[in-house]
């Protein structure tokens, strides 16, 4: 696995207070596996070629960037220009506030998540005062900086002993829940399914949540069909499971609470469910 690559270098700031940081990417793709496109006749693999209407198939250094400004005409604009207008503040992650930790939606992380660090032995000092400051607290910093060059809303708190930041969804480009509740219709709910359905929940409590212990099973099952068809094997679909029928839901309920009670008497991980394979004939 290639080393972590810094995807940011700046400053944290904080009212006078710059620390100099650089981030990591906190994602990596090491379980991915990719899948080509290939011609059908030859399993050739297809190319994407950049081509030039009026001389053809040009390189990557014969290319730049421009704005249509009119009807076919363009303004180059050069990534070196637009450097030079950078502000030396475009390079800092500037903390706006506090916020209780928790405070932000879910909906609102975008996935891009990134790992802060000190740059430098003067940046030690001030990322541990603060980094200490918010977990003592209980606090998380809202912060605006310039990423993929646009500026961007963050969240940074200390994770395992680090500060994460993630990026966050302007409110206008998520859809609100109350644009869906004209699809919700008032159930009668008797005291007995009410209580039925806590039991359920309190029973289902995860008491020590490790993400680790989930896996991507689609990766897995993948590779299962990959190894398979290397081998010579010819992949059979597993029997496909009636979808199940909800007739009574007191019923429903009573059994899924002994299914979860069993599960729990007895814990076992799950095993990653793999194709079928059966060898062909020579």
């Amino acid at each position: 696995m290639a080393p972590p690559r810094v995807t940011f270098k700046g400053f944290l700031r904080l009212s006078l207070v710059s620390v100099p940081v650089k981030a990591f990417t906190a994602s990596q793709s090491a379980s991915e596996i990719r899948l080509n496109q290939l011609h059908k006749d030859c399993h050739t693999r297809i190319k994407y070629q950049k081509v030039c209407p009026t001389h053809g198939e040009v390189g990557n250094d014969e290319i730049v960037t421009g704005f249509e400004h009119a009807k076919d005409q363009y303004v180059i604009v050069d990534a070196d220009e637009v450097a030079k207008i950078r502000k030396e503040s475009d390079k800092a992650l500037e903390v706006r506030g506090f916020v209780p930790q928790n405070t932000i939606e879910p909906m609102y992380f975008s996935g891009r998540t990134y790992f802060i660090l000190p740059d430098g032995p003067v940046g030690q000092k001030p990322y541990q005062l603060l980094r200490d400051g918010m977990e003592q607290n209980g606090l998380c910093a809202i912060a605006t900086a310039i990423l993929s060059g646009r500026e961007q809303v963050v969240v940074i708190r200390p994770v395992d002993g680090v500060l994460g930041m993630t990026v966050l969804m302007y409110q206008e480009t998520l859809r609100q829940a109350g644009e869906f509740t004209d699809e919700l219709k008032d159930a009668k709910i008797t005291k007995e399914e009410k209580a039925l359905t806590q039991t359920l929940i309190d029973a289902s409590r995860i008491e020590q949540f490790d993400l680790g212990e989930y896996r991507d099973q689609y990766v897995d099952q993948l590779r299962a069909i990959i190894d398979a068809k290397i081998a010579g094997e010819e992949i059979v679909a597993p029997q496909a499971e009636a979808p199940p029928k909800v007739v009574n839901l007191m019923e429903a309920l009573k059994k899924s609470l002994d299914a979860v009670s069993a599960t729990k008497k007895k814990p076992a991980k799950a095993a990653v469910a793999k194709p079928a394979a059966r060898r062909k004939r020579a």
